[in-house]
């Protein structure tokens, strides 16, 4: 319990750091960094899934037309909402990228209540209508929709529905996706360097580190989910998942000096309000859930 606890807390925090990290490819297009990760996550990728056993899952998935496709489409996804951060923290807009993770949970919720017929409870409702709300304020506040906040937790809420649909584990799912995008990525990467506008090519020993350890950087926090999710209740993994951006937003304030104008704040409160109360409902039916187990357990 106490190990998947701290492998939860350093998968959250790391993923709440990332801003530091792309800062230092700041003076690199988000193109050109993302084309880096997909490749250097592949390089990473594929040793550990050979260390845990798992490629036979993988490779079997390559003769499944339906689940190349899913991942072909995941993983797109999955590059797009990469770009869209790194984006966002080398311009500036950390705050915003905290406000579409911040959303997300929320989002899932309804994902699950449209495409997989999941219910969703009264308090559910509540938080999601609330959230909705904030968005609609901000977007009026400003005169422009939040398009960062919002494609970042439309396309992470959208390939969480897609994994969910997959028979692959995390590890074997990222690794495919990664696989079906290496060759784009890699070719991409090729045109770049041939037309004299690589970063890459020019950087020092340390960006060309940087660039590597993009793979490392993936693949670290996502095994340590995996650990914390095989240890830890899903009402603590929920709790949790507000970690990462709670300090992606501290330092997009404290750290960046991002502007916190009055309006921004105020859909700020909203959406903590509309998370405290999909947190609490989440508690109270754990807590059912729980006692009805074990009365249950006590009749038999």
């Amino acid at each position: 319990m106490s190990a998947g606890l701290l492998a939860g807390l350093g998968a959250y925090l790391l993923w709440g750091l990332f801003p530091i990290y792309w800062k230092l490819l700041a003076a690199w297009s988000p193109e050109e960094v993302i084309g880096q990760r997909v490749v250097w996550s592949f390089v990473c990728l594929v040793p550990l899934l050979l260390i845990r056993g798992s490629a036979g899952g993988a490779l079997a998935a390559l003769r499944s037309p339906r689940l190349v496709a899913l991942s072909t489409l995941s993983g797109s996804i999955l590059a797009m909402n990469w770009y869209v951060f790194v984006y966002a923290v080398n311009h500036d807009r950390v705050v915003e990228a905290s406000l579409g993770y911040f959303i997300n949970p929320l989002l899932n919720v309804a994902l699950g209540g449209i495409f997989l017929g999941e219910r969703i409870r009264p308090w559910q409702a509540v938080a999601i209508t609330i959230a909705l709300g904030a968005v609609a304020y901000l977007a009026w506040s400003f005169g422009e929709v939040p398009w960062i906040a919002l494609t970042l937790a439309v396309s992470f809420g959208v390939y969480g529905l897609l994994r969910k649909t997959s028979a692959l584990s995390s590890l074997q799912g990222l690794t495919l996706e990664t696989a079906l995008l290496f060759l784009p990525a890699a070719g991409f990467l090729f045109w770049l360097a041939s037309h004299g506008e690589s970063h890459f090519a020019v950087t020092d020993t340390g960006g060309r580190l940087l660039a590597v350890t993009t793979g490392l950087v993936t693949a670290l926090p996502l095994l340590l989910f995996a650990k914390a999710a095989r240890s830890l209740r899903l009402s603590t993994i929920g709790m949790m998942q507000y970690l990462a951006p709670s300090l992606q937003f501290l330092l997009g304030v404290l750290i960046y000096g991002e502007p916190l104008e009055t309006a921004r704040m105020v859909v700020f409160s909203l959406i903590w309000l509309a998370l405290a109360i999909f947190s609490w409902d989440g508690l109270v039916r754990a807590g059912q859930m729980r006692r009805a187990r074990h009365r249950a357990q006590a009749e038999g």
